[in-house]
């Protein structure tokens, strides 16, 4: 069976297939009045109702489809505690002193919180948090990513960088000039996390409802309505926590980020022995190219690697195979297994790479945490999302809080990742090259 046929037979994703700790929810039925609705069952919404409801509130999650049929199924299993893009530096000329310094505070802790959840809550997700690893592809990025790692470790966090032979003797990957580890970050099975964080949520008393979409939510005397095909819930807040894949509730929201499709494929499992030089350390790697190479193992020591496309037309079936042989070539695997599964998911990406709540009205707010990050940062926005279904200001909050801003001539730039992505191959191969 080809990865094509087995991800079609088996679920949306790796990660899908091989979760095992699985059950069905029930739809919506009828009326139901709570004090925080959420709407949609990824990190970020499971995350929120399960430091809500410790809080004493009462909490109802509405998934359109499954927990975990999202950007937060379909994934490679990060945990990186950093900004994309931005670094402490940048944040505070961003954000000002008083503003960044909480941002970058939110995001250090970030790891640590998905772990410390993963230990507190026994969820079974073959968490391994040995660090993340950024190698350097060329001297000028060598040279960003020491400023990375400084600036981090001085704000305490577990940063350190990494010379041409560390970087070697921890990932196996020849040709990389240096690089950093944040030993906080790892790597899990993002579904079966998801799923342990929806369990622990309905043991603190939260409700999750699956195959429940939500057609409208309209304001009411005390809060918010919200209908669902087969019933409706009266709430006193409402937090929107689809990313990208919520534009028919609300196509504004549609308007203010650049959606990215993203492939993951996963080989069939490679001989245990590959692990003496190969990753050894179970770590993440995802490097400084504009065209990302990641790559870490899975449990069953299958390699993941993921990758964009240019052109659309036969990309479900090409840009896997791509991605496969950049995996053999980076790695110098000649003999690399073939494509066991291959997937792919939508992620939202925001034009300053940082993490957004965005004000629809009172007591309703859309949150978006992604670019990349977004287990450990969705993970950290739904414990500071819980302090405000229960009572915090949200500009008090640590992430940037604001009307929804349109992006100007979205139409046109929403496809502006993938067309840029030849140009930024080419740079890529020149700066490679000196």
């Amino acid at each position: 069976m080809n990865a094509v046929a087995r991800q079609e037979a088996q679920g949306v994703s790796l990660w899908h297939a091989v979760s095992r700790n699985h059950r069905q929810r029930p739809a919506l039925q009828g009326e139901l009045v709570v004090d925080l609705a959420i709407v949609g069952g990824g990190f970020s919404g499971l995350s929120t109702a399960l430091h809500a409801a410790g809080k004493g509130l009462s909490v109802a999650i509405l998934e359109a489809e499954f927990i975990a049929w999202g950007a937060t199924g379909r994934n490679a299993g990060f945990v990186v505690p950093n900004f994309a893009k931005m670094d402490p530096e940048n944040i505070l000329a961003h954000l000002g002193p008083e503003r960044g310094k909480r941002l970058i505070n939110f995001a250090a802790g970030s790891a640590d919180l998905v772990f410390g959840l993963i230990r507190q809550h026994g969820i079974d997700c073959d968490a391994v948090q040995s660090g993340w690893i950024q190698p350097a592809h060329s001297p000028a990025a060598l040279e960003k990513v020491k400023s990375r790692a400084e600036q981090w470790a001085r704000r305490g966090r577990p940063a350190i960088t990494l010379d041409r032979q560390d970087v070697e003797a921890l990932t196996g990957a020849r040709g990389y000039l240096g690089g950093w580890m944040d030993h906080s970050g790892g790597v899990l099975n993002p579904v079966a996390y998801a799923r342990g964080l929806a369990d622990a949520a309905e043991k603190s008393g939260a409700r999750i409802f699956e195959r429940t979409p939500v057609t409208s939510i309209e304001r009411a005397a005390d809060g918010w309505a919200l209908k669902t095909p087969s019933g409706s819930v009266r709430a006193g807040k409402v937090l929107i926590a689809t990313n990208a894949y919520g534009a028919a509730l609300n196509p504004l929201l549609q308007r203010t980020y650049f959606p990215l499709k993203v492939f993951q494929i996963a080989t069939e499992p490679l001989p245990r022995e590959i692990r003496t030089f190969l990753l050894p350390g179970g770590q993440g790697v995802g490097d400084t190219r504009r065209n990302l190479f990641t790559f870490r193992f899975d449990a069953d020591n299958r390699l993941i690697s993921g990758g964009m496309h240019i052109l659309s037309a036969g990309a479900d079936t090409r840009v896997p195979q791509t991605i496969w042989r950049r995996l053999a070539r980076h790695l110098d695997l000649p003999h690399l297994p073939p494509l066991a599964y291959s997937w792919s998911g939508m992620a939202a990406v925001e034009p300053d790479f940082l993490p957004h709540l965005l004000d629809l009205g009172p007591g309703l707010i859309a949150g978006r945490a992604c670019n990349g990050r977004g287990i450990a940062m969705t993970t950290a926005m739904g414990k500071v999302l819980a302090d405000w279904a229960a009572g915090a200001d949200a500009r008090d909050l640590p992430l940037p809080f604001a009307l929804p801003a349109p992006i100007p001539f979205h139409a046109v730039l929403r496809h502006a990742p993938n067309m840029l992505l030849g140009w930024s191959m080419l740079r890529d191969r020149m700066d490679e090259r000196g």
